[in-house]
């Protein structure tokens, strides 16, 4: 089980700060929280040499307001039961750099928004999706942090039992028992015709099958007294992260916590386009990746996975 120690929080003076800043007070006191790093990275304060000269204390005094800017909305929204170490970091640099930063502060849990309606891309959040070594917490806007309902979608990897594992240990520090469910996408493969059955008889062999295999696979789950429902989805669609979402939309979770690297459905989501489309527009839920702390989620790397 790897625990989230070390948090840090990616801010940009935005709207959003305020939703993140709550989430990071929530997972300090309902995790083995220590330290908590707030990170602003700003790309705006490229001067000219001539002009720098002219005003040397400049770029200093331009960051020095952003952090106080910062401090007061840590202030007004930061307010955990715990005590916890605090820091803040403000620098000049591309959107890139805050993985830069997490890797320096050896961070267990990055936590980022993903906006809708507010000005901002989707860039650094797939930049971090792919690259990032540790757990990511993608957080849209206007989310509320409470852990009552959690959907993780499995697919019986090694990958799914990390995230299954660290849910129901989320579970156990929130002092409280939230529904989890589990869910499995399945699929009617190519060909189920020369069998001589139908779609519909094949797609329930293929649920009968993933059943089997979630009973195998919860063998190997210490609940820990947490209540564990499973759901069964058959993908018509060939788009696991739209099977997924469609779920998640239908149940309204609290979280989506998914492993990163797994086989199927879990590197299905995470990689290329459809990551791209699940990340960019399909966001409605606070989704947490999880990982083996480490372990980079390369592209190419990930293709060698499946």
């Amino acid at each position: 089980m790897e625990p989230f120690k070390n948090l840090l929080v990616g801010l940009d003076t935005s709207e959003l700060d305020k939703t993140l800043i709550e989430y990071a007070s929530f997972f300090v006191d309902h995790t083995s929280a220590e330290k908590i790093e707030f990170v602003n990275i700003v790309r705006n304060l490229h001067v000219p040499k001539g002009v720098k000269k002219e005003f040397p204390e400049l770029v200093e005094n331009a960051i020095k307001d952003r952090k106080n800017k910062l401090k007061e909305a840590i202030n007004a929204h930061f307010h955990p039961e715990k005590k916890i170490k605090v820091g803040i970091t403000v620098k000049k640099g591309q959107a890139g750099d805050l993985l830069h930063t997490a890797n320096k502060f050896d961070a267990d849990l990055i936590i980022i928004g993903k906006k809708k309606t507010l000005d901002g891309t989707g860039v650094t959040t797939m930049r971090l999706a792919r690259r990032a070594s540790c757990n990511l917490l993608i957080i849209p806007e206007g989310a509320k942090p409470k852990a009552d309902k959690v959907l993780v979608p499995i697919d019986f990897s090694n990958y799914s039992k990390l995230a299954l594992e660290q849910t129901i240990d989320f579970a156990v520090k929130n002092g409280s028992i939230p529904e989890i469910v589990c869910q499995n996408v399945y699929m009617v493969p190519a060909g189920y015709h020369y069998t001589g059955k139908t779609y519909e008889e094949f797609a329930e062999i293929m649920k009968k099958n993933a059943k089997e295999d979630y009973a195998k696979f919860m063998k190997k789950i210490d609940p820990r007294g947490i209540k564990i429902t499973a759901e069964y989805s058959l993908d018509t669609n060939d788009n696991l992260a739209s099977d997924i979402y469609d779920f998640a939309e239908k149940i309204n979770p609290d979280f989506v916590i998914i492993g990163a690297k797994g086989r199927t459905a879990a590197a299905a989501i995470f990689l290329g386009s459809l990551a791209e489309k699940m990340v960019n527009e399909n966001m409605n839920h606070p989704l947490l990746v999880v990982r083996f702390k480490g372990k980079n989620a390369g592209l190419f790397e990930s293709l060698r996975e499946i």
